[in-house]
């Protein structure tokens, strides 16, 4: 009897922390907002802005300063990236490319550029599931893959950005990788520039881009587009021009969430 006694604290204590991991939300969340116009900044939504703050991950940056954060999304190659790298060189803009396994595998001399050029490689998993479908061991292997294959790539040795897959998250998912040090980069720019058969000319990717840009945005862009590679150097110049500045996501958490970030490169 008092044997059950000495137990009993400890049963009540393993319940108490399975209904907890229990009670974690995986319910699939697909990015979405409203989008930013006239200079106004996108908006998700009080409840989406609480889930995010809680976990350091963010869309935006503050509505005071005109300052935009550009990011690509780099699940393979489709010729454009080279081009790409040229105009941000030659402007002097800072970028960050959320790369898969494969991209890497398979263009592993622009991976390299990216980094030589003084951009950041972010993660976006290495095979691009719907990280709420797979278990926590899973996401954390998919994590551990880019990061260390950009390492041995690139020489960039630390990774803490990162994008979901498909845009599919959960507070689930957001727990998980931040207990793996990263932390979720969505965006609150974009449009549909990743049908590769539906390419409408450079200034279809221009106008999409002007109507919806506003301080703090963060930009996200594909390179598999030709419209985006043939519309970038305009799109930075005349933002230049109307006062907006580029900074990197490590400015960002300089800004608006860390005192002291982990720099990436």
């Amino acid at each position: 009897m008092k044997r059950w006694m000495l137990l009993l604290p400890l049963f009540f204590l393993v319940l108490f922390q399975a209904n907890a991991a229990e009670a974690l939300s995986n319910s699939a969340i697909h990015w979405g907002f409203k989008k930013g116009s006239g200079g106004k900044q996108a908006e998700a939504g009080e409840a989406y802005d609480s889930l995010l703050e809680k976990y350091d991950a963010f869309y935006k940056g503050n509505p005071r300063d005109k300052v935009l954060y550009l990011t690509f999304d780099n699940g393979y190659e489709n010729g454009y990236t080279e081009k790409v790298l040229d105009v941000l060189k030659k402007e002097k803009v800072p970028a960050t490319f959320f790369v898969t396994g494969h991209y890497l595998e398979s263009a592993p001399d622009l991976a390299k550029r990216m980094v030589q050029d003084g951009h950041i490689i972010g993660n976006h998993s290495w095979s691009h599931p719907d990280m709420t479908g797979i278990s926590d061991e899973k996401i954390q292997e998919e994590l551990e893959r880019v990061k260390e294959k950009t390492a041995a790539l690139t020489g960039q040795t630390e990774m803490q950005y990162l994008r979901p897959p498909r845009g599919i998250l959960s507070e689930r998912t957001l727990k998980v990788a931040r207990e793996q040090g990263y932390i979720h980069v969505l965006w609150s720019l974009a449009f549909k520039d990743w049908q590769t058969d539906q390419q409408k000319g450079w200034k279809y990717a221009y106008d999409n881009i002007m109507a919806q840009v506003h301080p703090g945005a963060v930009m996200l862009l594909h390179t598999v587009s030709k419209d985006n590679a043939d519309a970038l150097e305009k799109v930075i110049k005349d933002l230049k021009k109307d006062g907006y500045t580029f900074k990197s996501l490590d400015d960002y958490m300089m800004r608006e969430k860390i005192k002291n970030p982990i720099i990436s490169h």
